[in-house]
């Protein structure tokens, strides 16, 4: 099994993405290891391929995970996104947080009394005095930009 090797750039725009496969010399399916056009390295494709293969050309659950380097709990996870979301499912979510989770109505509502008071005061001002009241760890630049939400708001 030879698989054709991506650029550079290609594996890095997949991790960027979080989109790489964790294991692709694990697929073994014909499709990934015969032609240049399937990716193994490509979580999308071979999530999709994987989900083909089983609902249309009938392989079972258990040989389609293995051909395409997955588990079963994979297969019916990437099967569950794509009933509710459509092949928009496989794609990799967001990392991280998804919002100023520290930075809750409470600690901005201080933060906004902090620059009423005082205009002239800096995100790092604002993140000692919050990190003092309230025991939380802020980064400057997450307080700047929930002030930029707040300004749009």
């Amino acid at each position: 099994m030879s698989h054709a090797s991506p650029k550079n750039f290609e594996l890095g725009g997949l991790r960027h993405r979080n989109a790489l496969h964790p294991h692709p010399e694990r697929v073994t399916s014909e499709l990934f290891t015969s032609g240049v056009f399937f990716d193994p390295h490509d979580a999308v494709q071979v999530k999709y391929e994987m989900l083909r293969r089983v609902r249309v050309d009938g392989l079972s659950v258990t040989r389609a995970v293995k051909e395409h380097g997955y588990t079963r709990p994979t297969y019916y996870e990437a099967k569950k996104a794509v009933e509710r979301d459509g092949i928009a499912g496989l794609l990799p979510a967001k990392r991280g947080p998804h919002s100023s989770h520290k930075l809750s109505k409470e600690v901005m509502a201080y933060v906004g009394e902090l620059r009423s008071a005082s205009p002239s005061l800096v995100a790092r001002e604002l993140v000692k005095a919050t990190s003092k009241r309230f025991g939380i760890k802020v980064h400057p630049r997450s307080v700047e930009r929930a002030l930029d939400r707040e300004k749009k708001g």
